[in-house]
């Protein structure tokens, strides 16, 4: 027979052990994170073009005056021709366009947005060392459901937006809003490690990186 007794204060022991050495509430936890770190704008470049290809995101490096031909391009080839985009979204990105544009707002319930090919939004920053982005609801970015209902998100990336590292990502972000991170596509294993694409997000991400802003 099992001694549950036993069990139980050797559970509870190890509780009061760790509780223990917790910190006090009134205790000040040193934060010691990396901070202030730099690289060249062409280093930057590398490191994040390299993360988002390990993450399987395509990226399309542009400049300012491009931006729309580029958009179009990525959008043509993805075969989207009904694209969603946020109310705040710089609509001359999608002068090279031919196809339908929606614009989001919170009237337009989220199963509607299944209905999109694509979706088009901004970025607020990017960490290179992680290949993430992040997207914090502005309005150039919109509400969390646009970027994660429809199979394809096309976003933009400005080079001046992108940092080192996370601690730097972070600074430059404003915790009161909703933020979204995004590293590659959506994308999970099933019970048997099988990766699925495209569960929680949208199944292709491409990242449009103006290397000149």
């Amino acid at each position: 027979m099992t001694d549950k007794t036993g069990a139980r204060e050797t559970v509870l022991g190890r509780i009061r052990d760790a509780l223990a050495l917790a910190p006090k509430p009134d205790e000040q936890v040193e934060r010691a994170y990396r901070t202030g770190r730099t690289l060249p704008a062409e280093e930057r470049l590398d490191l994040l073009v390299d993360r988002l290809v390990d993450y399987k995101a395509v990226v399309h490096p542009c400049t300012a005056a491009t931006t729309a031909s580029t958009i179009a391009r990525v959008l043509a080839a993805r075969g989207a021709r009904t694209v969603g985009v946020p109310a705040g979204l710089d609509r001359s990105w999608l002068a090279g366009f031919d196809g339908t544009v929606r614009e989001d707002s919170p009237d337009v319930p989220a199963p509607r947005l299944n209905d999109l090919d694509g979706v088009v939004t901004a970025s607020a920053v990017t960490c290179a060392e992680t290949g993430t982005l992040f997207l914090d609801g502005s309005p150039d970015q919109g509400r969390r459901a646009l970027s994660l209902v429809p199979d394809l998100h096309v976003c933009v990336v400005d080079l001046s937006t992108v940092e080192v590292g996370v601690p730097e990502a972070l600074a430059r972000l404003v915790p009161e809003r909703p933020t979204t991170l995004i590293s590659g596509p959506s994308a999970t294993s099933d019970i048997e490690l099988e990766r699925v694409e495209g569960v929680h997000g949208p199944r292709t991400l491409d990242v449009v990186i103006r290397t000149d802003v």
